[in-house]
Order: C-alpha cells, then structure tokens, then sequence
C-alpha cells in the first residue's frame, strides 16, 4: 500500500509523474504543429480539409500499394475482360466529367458475390460482381461508380487518413495525460468512428455523383433506383435468414449510411439541368451481364440448400432442417433454432493425430471433457466437450476435428443456442462430412445469371419456378429484376434468370 512506503520515496514518484505529463503532452502539441498546415483543397469542393499532407500523388502511390491486398481480401479480380473492359468504359466516361480527369482512374470488378462497392486514393475504384448482378441497367452502375468516383474527387480517403493522424496524437496526449489504458481506449474508439464514411460525407458524394451522372447523360433517378432495388435485397436476405426485422445488418449501407431521401436531397443540391434524353441502356447492359457468375465461385464452395459442397477441396456435409449456412472467406458456418456451427481448416495442425491436435493445439489452454476419438467416414477424428463463453453467456459447447488426409485436418465448433448440449447438430454435420469423388466435384457447377425474352403467357410466377430454389423463389425473382409483386411481364422484355 501506499501508505507504507518511505515518504521521501513518495515524494520523489510524485515529483517524477508531475515532471513527466507535461513533458510529454508538450511533445505531443509539439507533434500537431507541423501537422496542422497540412491541409488542402478538396478539387470537386473547393473546401480546405486536413489530409495530413497526403499529396495527389502520394494517394495514388497508397492505391498501388494497396492494390493487390485489396484484390486478395475480396477474391481477386472477375476473369471477364470483356465486362471489365465495359465497366471501365463507363467509369472513365463518368470521371472524365468530374474535376481529376487526367488521374490515372483504375475500374476494377471484384470476384465476390456480396454487393459492394468502394474506393481506394488515387483513382481506385471497385465494384463486385454481386452489385452488378443486382443492377437493372447501365445507369444504376453508373451511379454507383460516380458515387465512389465523389468520394475520391471530394478526396474523403485523404481526409480519413488525416482524421486517423490526428486520432493518433489524441491517443499519445490522453496516455500522456490519463495513463496507457485511456491511449488504448481512445485509440480503439478512434478507429471505431473512422471505420466508415460520414454521413455528411456520403451526402456530398451523392452530390457530386448526380453531377457526374447527369453531366455523361445518365438519368439520375438511377441513383434513388438502385438504392430500392438493394433495400429490396436487404430485406429478402433477412427473410431467408428468418430475422426479417434485421434487415439492416445485411446492408451495404452500414458502411455507407445513404437513403432515398438523402439521394433525393442531394439531387437538390447538386443543381443539374435536366437531362432531355438521358441514358438508361438497360438491354445492353443486360446482354453484359448474360452468363455473369451468380453466387461463390468454385474456388470458394457452393451453398445448395442446407448442403456445403466444395468442389476444389472436395469436401461437403449438411446442416439439419431449420439451419441456414452462410459461406466466408476463412470459415463456414450455419445457424439455426437450437445453435451455431462454425467451420474451417486447421493448418496448425499438420499430421497430427485429431485428438492430439485438439488436445495440445486448438484446446491447448482449455479444459475438455469427454476427449473421444472418432471416426467419421472413413476419416479419423475425435471430438471433445468444453465451457466457452459466448455473446449469449457460458455454453458448453463440442469441439471436433476430422483428419481429410495426411496433410489436412478440419475443425468444427458446435455451439448451443440455450444451456442444452448441441447434439442435434453435431450429429448431423458431422454424419454427412465427407469427401467429393473426382466425379461428383467435376459435376459441380456454379450458377450463373442468365437473360431471358420474356414470352406470351408467361408470368412472375411462371419464370420464378425456373430459379433452382425451394425458398422464396417468387421473390428472389421480383428483387433481382426491380419487379413489384403483381406487375404484368409484357412480351419482349428482357429478364434476369438464374441457372
């Protein structure tokens, strides 16, 4: 205790920590000095924002290098030249239209099915082919693309990057001032608020990319379309997942906080003219899209119903009825009415044998019960039950691993929704986990988005039966084509199937 120390000893800690904090918080001011001029003009604003004094260049120089991780996070780039060729075309159309036409502008469309869109400094701007998909016709892509080209033009990443430096010397001048765990807080927090775009900032990019679209020809009525087809989607998903009151946790715009009624504001705000013809070219974009990979790609595994098949690895198991499987980029797992499953590789564990990997590796510091060695078709395995606490409490929950071959082992993590044991699952999974034939995986195909003329006779109802799913097929169908419920499909149009 303190009061046992010699006091001469206090004394001089006291006169120690009284000498330090305002050292150090003068150093910390002594860092924001030069910081402070490092401001800039915004191009497509004219307002003055701190960037840290990141240059034009140097924001290329960061999009280069970050590049190829951003490639690799969201499964590389879409091996379609011909429509990364078309969605270029149209993004330096729409950049050629703004305030940086002569930055050196890279369109890439991404290999992921999840809808996304995003831009790096630089000129580096993104679109999944999950977003494509989704879009009706050229004009709602190309308000995505000008909203994302706003962002660069308003030089919002440049901005964040010298919000996050000053978030920096925040965290040194509160440890200089509240102590080591304060610094750790408010760094935590800071990278917390700098996570996504402002509100503000998302507004102002509407604003610019209605400037954008209008000044290339497109109609900006796009860009409120778009926005409803994917609240549509949103919704649809929340459906599948049997949260339907959670439509926003499968929104894009939890990172990009944008409604109908903000595009509408910012269509005030950007004071275009009219445009007398504006494009909409939905049937050229359509015939673009016209064998377009719908869904994960074979390298990422199929989701068919309740089944996780992956054709690369040669794997598959299922889930049991009331449980719906959600494919990751590191892992698998599956939800239902009694629990969670979590799926994925165990590189650690080399060829060591399953219960020695479970016991000495993966449970290394936790206390299991019930250690069993198992086998599960073919494959040897072993299997363990051990206290974990979860998001919902203390659960005891199962550990398996299963041994594919000499080189690679797989775990799964079975996890109860209440204080029972996750058997029901468990058994399930792992009962039918077991290895593809060459044959079965070669017979495997992904789906893909296929144009459809519309003929006499046929109906919503008639083409939704024509999707290769048992759940919700109608609406699947009225979402991807921005079809409301009832409406009549004349003859000639052209529709969105998936094969």
């Amino acid at each position: 205790m303190l009061s046992s120390w010699p006091r001469a000893s206090v004394s001089k800690h006291a006169l120690r920590l009284r000498l330090r904090v305002p050292r150090l918080a003068a150093l910390a001011l002594a860092a924001v000095l030069p910081l402070a001029g490092a401001c800039t003009t915004a191009p497509a604003t004219g307002e003055r924002i701190f960037t840290g004094g990141m240059s034009l260049q140097e924001g290329r120089k960061l999009g280069e290098q970050q590049h190829p991780k951003l490639l690799e996070q969201f499964g590389g780039d879409y091996a379609d030249p011909e429509l990364q060729a078309y969605v270029s075309s149209i993004g330096n159309l729409l950049a050629q239209t703004s305030e940086l036409p002569r930055l050196d502008w890279t369109f890439t469309v991404l290999n992921s099915p999840v809808v996304n869109a995003f831009a790096l400094p630089g000129g580096f701007v993104y679109v999944s082919r999950g977003l494509i998909a989704l879009a009706d016709n050229e004009a709602q892509l190309a308000s995505v693309l000008a909203h994302e080209i706003g962002h660069v033009t308003a030089r919002h990443s440049a901005q964040r990057y010298g919000s996050q430096q000053l978030a920096g010397i925040a965290s040194v001048l509160s440890g200089a001032l509240l102590g080591r765990p304060a610094a750790q807080a408010t760094s935590a927090l800071s990278q917390v608020a700098l996570a996504s775009y402002s509100r503000e900032q998302e507004l102002e990019a509407d604003t610019l990319g209605i400037r954008y679209l209008t000044r290339a020809g497109y109609d900006p009525e796009a860009s409120a379309a778009f926005l409803a087809k994917l609240q549509a989607k949103n919704e649809l998903q929340a459906r599948l997942a049997g949260t339907p009151e959670a439509a926003d946790d499968f929104s894009l715009l939890q990172t990009h906080p944008r409604t109908i009624k903000r595009v509408r504001e910012a269509m005030a705000r950007a004071e275009t003219t009219r445009v007398a013809d504006p494009i909409i070219a939905r049937g050229i974009y359509l015939s673009k899209l016209d064998g377009l990979l719908y869904g994960y790609a074979p390298e990422q595994g199929y989701v068919r119903g309740r089944r996780f098949l992956h054709p690369e690895l040669r794997l598959a198991f299922a889930v049991p009825a009331g449980f719906r499987i959600q494919n990751g980029r590191t892992s698998v797992k599956a939800s239902g009415p009694d629990g969670l499953m979590v799926f994925a590789g165990a590189p650690e564990a080399g060829g060591r044998d399953p219960a020695v990997y479970l016991r000495d590796v993966w449970a290394a510091n936790v206390r299991l019960e019930g250690l069993t060695r198992i086998e599960v078709n073919g494959m040897a395995g072993a299997t363990a039950l051990a206290r974990a606490r979860t998001q919902a409490g203390t659960r005891t929950v199962r550990l398996a691993a299963v041994r594919y071959d000499s080189d690679t082992t797989y775990r799964f993590l079975f996890v109860p929704k209440g204080s029972g044991l996750p058997e029901r699952l468990a058994d399930t999974v792992l009962d039918s986990f077991r290895k593809l034939s060459a044959a079965e995986a070669a017979a495997l195909e992904p789906r893909r988005i296929r144009v459809h003329t519309v003929q006499a006779g046929e109906t919503q109802q008639s083409l939704a039966r024509r999707l290769p799913y048992d759940e919700l097929p109608l609406r699947r169908f009225q979402v991807l084509n921005g079809l409301e419920p009832g409406a009549r499909l004349e003859p000639g149009r052209m529709v969105k199937l998936i094969q």
